[in-house]
C-alpha cells in the first residue's frame, strides 16, 4: 500500500484543489480525503508543500513508432506502399525500449495513445498504453482505441503520382472503403451460421467493422477547417463516431465545431508552419475552442514535439489565454475521454489507476520540477 500525505490535490474534476491524502492499494486509488491514517506497513510519501496531479495523458502520439536516434530504419509509424491499410496494429511495431518512453514518464506523461501516421487515407489502429514497461503487451490499456484516417496535404503528397492527387480523391477513397465494409458486414449478417454463404475473409474490411459497430471512432487527421468538416460529413453519412485530430484552424470555426460535439485533439503547436495547411497555427486555438464549449485535448504529436513536453504545450496555451483548469483537463481527463479510457485514467478519483504526479510547484510554471511519478502505484525511477 501507498499513502501520499498532505499534498495539494488537483483532481482534474473540480476547479479548486484541496489538501488531502491519497491512499493506494494494488495499483488503484482507494480513497482521497484529508487526515487519513495509513495502515500498518503502508509506504508513506510526504507531499507537504507539493502539488499533486493525475498522470498526464496524450491523446495523439506516435511514441515508440519513430524510435529516437534510429534514423530511417526506426520509422514504423506508417505503411508507405498502401494508401488503404486499416488492418495495421500499432502494438505490432511499438518499441518500449525507445528512450523517449522514460523521458515521458519522468515528465509525468503516464499514458499515451500511439499509432500510425497520416500519409494514408486509412492508416491503422491506435493503442492506449502506459509509458513504462519492457513488453508492449504489459503496457497496453486498450489495444484498439481508434482507426486512423487522414485528410489534407499528407495523403495527397504521399500518393500524388499514384492515385490520390486531390482532396476529393481522399474523401472518395474513404467513402469507398466504408461502403465496402458496410456491404461486407451486411453479407456476414445475412449468412448467419451458414459458412458457405459468408463472403471471403477480407482482413482490411474486417478491421473496419468495429468502426461501423461504433465500438471505436475514426481518428481523423485534419488541420484545415474544410478538412474537419469533410471528416464530419463522412462520419455522419455512415453513422460512425469520430474524433478530430490537430484542428489547426479550429479557432476560426470554434462556434461551428462546438455544435458538432466531438472530441478535438489540438496540436502540435510548438513547431514551424511547415506546410500550407498550418499557416494559421497558434497556441490560442485550444483556449478559444475550450471557451466555445468544445472538449479539447492538447497534443504533441510526438516525436513532432518530444513527448515529455506535453505539459509545456499546455503551459504555452495558458500563456496564450487558455484557462489553467481547462488546460489541466486538456492533458488529463479530456484526452482520457477522447481515447475511451476515462473509466481508468485522467483524474484522481477512487477506483482509478494510481497514476500520480507530484511537483514542487504549479504544473504550468516553467520553473516547477516533477519530483515523483507513480504509474499503477509504482514509482518511476
Amino acid at each position: 500500500m501507498l499513502c501520499i500525505q498532505n499534498g495539494m490535490v488537483h483532481d482534474a474534476i473540480h476547479p479548486q484543489p484541496r489538501h488531502a491524502d491519497i491512499l493506494v492499494e494494488s495499483g488503484k486509488i482507494v480513497r482521497i480525503a484529508a487526515g487519513l491514517t495509513p495502515p500498518d506497513g503502508c509506504q508513506v510519501v510526504n507531499a507537504a508543500g507539493r502539488q499533486v496531479y493525475p498522470g498526464f495523458v496524450e491523446a495523439h502520439s506516435h511514441l515508440g513508432l519513430d524510435v529516437s536516434g534510429a534514423g530511417a530504419e526506426g520509422e514504423d509509424y506508417s505503411e508507405f506502399q498502401d494508401i488503404f491499410s486499416p488492418q495495421l496494429r500499432s502494438i505490432d511495431a511499438i518499441q518500449p525500449m525507445d528512450p523517449a518512453f522514460r523521458e515521458a514518464a519522468l515528465a509525468g506523461v503516464t499514458t499515451v495513445c500511439t499509432g500510425p501516421g497520416s500519409c494514408n487515407v486509412l492508416g491503422g489502429q491506435f493503442a492506449a498504453i502506459k509509458t513504462v514497461g519492457r513488453r508492449v503487451d504489459d503496457m497496453v490499456i486498450r489495444s484498439n482505441v481508434a482507426m486512423k484516417c487522414a485528410f489534407g496535404e499528407n495523403p495527397k503528397r504521399r500518393y500524388k503520382n499514384i492515385n490520390n492527387s486531390s482532396r476529393m480523391s481522399t474523401a472518395a477513397k474513404l467513402r469507398d472503403a466504408l461502403f465496402r465494409a458496410r456491404d461486407y458486414q451486411e453479407r456476414i449478417e445475412a449468412a448467419g451460421d451458414d459458412l458457405l454463404r459468408r463472403p471471403p475473409f477480407d482482413m482490411k474490411l474486417e478491421s473496419l467493422l468495429p468502426v461501423l459497430r461504433r465500438e471505436i471512432p475514426l481518428k481523423a487527421h485534419a488541420h484545415q477547417a474544410n478538412d474537419c468538416f469533410t471528416a464530419l460529413r463522412i462520419a455522419r453519412e455512415f453513422g460512425v463516431d469520430i474524433t478530430l485530430e490537430h484542428v489547426t484552424e479550429g479557432h476560426l470555426v470554434a462556434d461551428l465545431l462546438a455544435k458538432e460535439n466531438v472530441p478535438l485533439a489540438v496540436g502540435p503547436s510548438l513547431t514551424h508552419a511547415s506546410k500550407i495547411e498550418l499557416r494559421n497555427k497558434t497556441f490560442e486555438t485550444p483556449g478559444i475552442l475550450a471557451k466555445a464549449g468544445c472538449q479539447v485535448s492538447i497534443i504533441t504529436d510526438a516525436p513532432v514535439i518530444p513527448q515529455c513536453y506535453l505539459p509545456l504545450c499546455a503551459a504555452l496555451a495558458v500563456k496564450s489565454g487558455m484557462e489553467p483548469f481547462a488546460a489541466l483537463q486538456a492533458i488529463t481527463i479530456n484526452p482520457a475521454r477522447h481515447i475511451g479510457v476515462a473509466d481508468r485514467l485522467g483524474s484522481l478519483e477512487a477506483g482509478k489507476d494510481a497514476d500520480i504526479v507530484m511537483m514542487d510547484g504549479p504544473c504550468f510554471a516553467i520553473d516547477s520540477t516533477v519530483e515523483m511519478v507513480f504509474i499503477n502505484g509504482q514509482p518511476v525511477r
